[in-house]
């Protein structure tokens, strides 16, 4: 409909237990094209979302990876998860082969855990 403001799904990103932004930081390490197309990406994501491909591919379990076109034919993966309406970004990276490493796929993996530990101390504390 015309005139609606498209509804946005918060993005949280993952941080260490000592407060590192690992996924931010690995963003803001990239040059200024490969920000921006990962960033125009994940807003897509973000206002879109439930979203399938080209743009985002479900992994099993849980995991998902927004499939970014970098500059220089390059590619770029951000794997997440949904979790109580929130996309948690676990990880992200220039994929150099054609199938996705299964160290990266192991990290996010272990991040998703470590996010839902975190969710469930909350309810217990009272949060």
């Amino acid at each position: 409909m015309r005139g609606e403001v498209p509804r946005k799904v918060s993005v949280v990103f993952y941080r260490t237990a000592g407060g590192a932004e690992v996924v931010l930081d690995w963003i803001r390490g990239l040059d200024d094209a490969d920000r921006g197309a990962i960033g125009q990406d994940l807003m897509r994501v973000q206002y879109r979302w439930p979203v399938g491909m080209p743009l985002c591919k479900p992994l099993g379990h849980g995991l998902w990876e927004v499939r970014v076109a970098l500059p220089n034919r390059r590619i770029a993966r951000l794997l997440f998860s949904v979790r109580g309406g929130k996309i948690l970004v676990l990880h992200g990276f220039v994929k150099k082969t054609q199938k996705t490493p299964a160290d990266e796929l192991t990290l996010a993996r272990r991040r998703d855990k470590e996010f839902g530990i975190e969710e469930d101390e909350g309810k217990e504390d009272g949060k």
